[in-house]
């Protein structure tokens, strides 16, 4: 059993408004496992961090270029890298990242491909099969504050002329729609929920509602049709069917607000393929997370044959917590470290389905438990 000895974090160069980096105390935390850490040229820059300020006179902390970053025993990265720097990886290295195997089916056959040992951060679960790694507040509350950000552009001080409350409806009632219900009575920031206490404005109330709602059209319309903000938390038994077709838009008031929380892709080529939950919407990014009916990006975003024909202003990102980012990666970073600790222990290939907790947990996120699962 090898002990990894190094590990790399390259920077995330997937879109300019991405600042998320791991922050000083947990590369610091890091080095206390023994590990050596080697960031990326520019690592923490967008948020204000020079290297001295990670480094501190540890000398277990090292400068490096892209290629030597990845090149290291373990690769650490938040949002995936693209198939094309695969190559940059060592034979036997164990990439952590959020990889979602299960709707990256061609993701997962580069991998394998490239003999990487991975490790995906959104698989690790525990024996209630609740994910460990995650910031699921964030998702809501930093959707929702957008969302409440763009109405409160229609409603000044969220004063809602002719019936006082504001109407959110949430499809699902998982974790994040859990998360959503409070981030909606909040009003998507509790320094405007506040405010609007004072000046009593911005009633909102929440309705949550699962797959008996979401599969039935003439329930669905009555609720849509006195909706203000329609949030998509679901996650979908079957992603190659949408749970609000396109048509379905129509029955929204003009000025509704559609908050993406889900976030799957368009994935036409998969067999069966994957739709957006909410059927013709655009998936933003944090350089571009607002769209207005308008937007001269929508249909760019979408693959042709999916109807667009209905739209209203959506509020979509694919990295919702990226947000805030300092507080995501705070959060990141408190739930990762005892896996960390385990990795550096165990190795990749001395984790068992058999150990403690947090090893359990971190075997279930491998590449190889998922394929011993999804043969």
């Amino acid at each position: 059993m090898a002990r990894p000895k190094s590990i790399g974090l390259p920077r995330m160069r997937v879109e300019a408004g991405e600042k998320r980096v791991f922050l000083p105390e947990f590369v610091d935390q890091l080095t206390q496992l023994g590990l050596h850490v080697y960031l990326e040229e520019g690592y923490g820059s967008r948020l204000g961090y020079t290297f001295d300020a990670y480094r501190r006179g540890n000398d277990n902390i090292y400068r490096c270029t892209r290629d030597e970053a990845f090149s290291k025993d373990l690769v650490l990265i938040l949002r995936a890298p693209k198939r094309e720097e695969y190559h940059r990886l060592k034979p036997g290295s164990v990439l952590i990242s959020m990889l979602h195997f299960p709707t990256r089916p061609a993701r997962v056959k580069a991998l394998q491909e490239s003999g990487i040992k991975a490790i995906s951060l959104d698989s690790i679960v525990d024996d209630y099969n609740l994910r460990r790694v995650e910031d699921m507040p964030a998702v809501a509350w930093n959707g929702l504050e957008v969302a409440f950000n763009e109405l409160e552009k229609v409603w000044p001080g969220l004063e809602k002329p002719h019936n006082p409350l504001i109407k959110v409806l949430i499809l699902g009632t998982g974790m994040v729609g859990k998360h959503a219900v409070e981030a909606a009575t909040k009003l998507g920031n509790v320094e405007r929920y506040t405010e609007c206490l004072e000046k009593r404005t911005g009633y909102a109330l929440a309705i949550s509602v699962g797959r008996s709602v979401t599969g039935n059209p003439s329930l669905m319309k009555t609720l849509m049709q006195d909706t203000d903000i329609l949030v998509d938390a679901t996650q979908r038994r079957d992603p190659s069917r949408p749970v609000v077709p396109n048509d379905w838009i129509a029955w929204l008031p003009e000025h509704a607000i559609i908050v993406d929380l889900a976030v799957d892709p368009y994935l036409p080529d998969n067999e069966p393929p994957v739709v957006r939950g909410i059927e013709g919407i655009p998936m933003g990014n944090l350089n571009q997370y607002i769209f207005h009916p308008a937007d001269e990006n929508w249909s760019e975003k979408i693959p042709a044959g999916v109807s667009t024909q209905n739209r209203r202003t959506t509020v979509s990102s694919y990295s919702w917590p990226g947000i805030h980012p300092e507080a995501s990666m705070t959060h990141y970073a408190r739930q990762l470290l005892p896996f960390m600790e385990v990795l550096v222990e165990k190795g990749y290939d001395g984790l068992s389905p058999e150990g403690g907790f947090f090893e359990r947990a971190l075997y279930r996120g491998t590449i190889k438990a998922y394929l011993e699962n999804n043969p």
